[in-house]
């Protein structure tokens, strides 16, 4: 196992509470299913309602939660509101809990011991958007 760069550490620490508040939002299976179905294609709440057999009141509760924490964002149109991922981490952690759990598990794991070790420096915001695209687009 190869030394971690004392600034990547930093960062690490600097940065782990905003991960385990994204983890604490994603713990909840319904809130997990709802990130998953939006982030597919966006969605009403009754849409949502259907698919995912919540009844209106517990969705509700889960998407203002999400709302709240600032993974989702909304859009009205006419009587409808419809949700989406506002949040480019929590996406890049849905598409990789997707390949994980619905497509290849070991491939994923493979890609990521073959990839070579990532640059020496900061690591800026889309930087999770680029983590989750392990399987190149086209």
């Amino acid at each position: 196992m190869s030394a971690v760069d004392p600034s990547v550490m930093d960062q690490l620490k600097v940065k782990a509470p905003q991960a385990a508040d994204l983890l604490r939002q994603l713990a909840n299976a319904n809130r997990l299913m709802i990130l998953c179905h939006i982030s597919q294609e966006e969605r009403s709440v009754g849409q949502l309602e259907q698919d995912l057999g919540i009844r209106q009141p517990g969705l509700s509760q889960q998407l203002a939660e999400l709302r709240q924490s600032g993974l989702v964002k909304t859009r009205r149109e006419s009587r409808s509101i419809y949700y989406s991922i506002a949040d480019e981490r929590a996406e890049a952690v849905m598409a990789m809990l997707y390949e994980i759990f619905c497509r290849d598990a070991a491939g994923v794991t493979r890609r990521l011991r073959e990839a070579p070790p990532a640059a020496a420096g900061p690591v800026v915001h889309g930087d999770a958007a680029r983590f989750a695209r392990l399987i190149p687009e086209g």
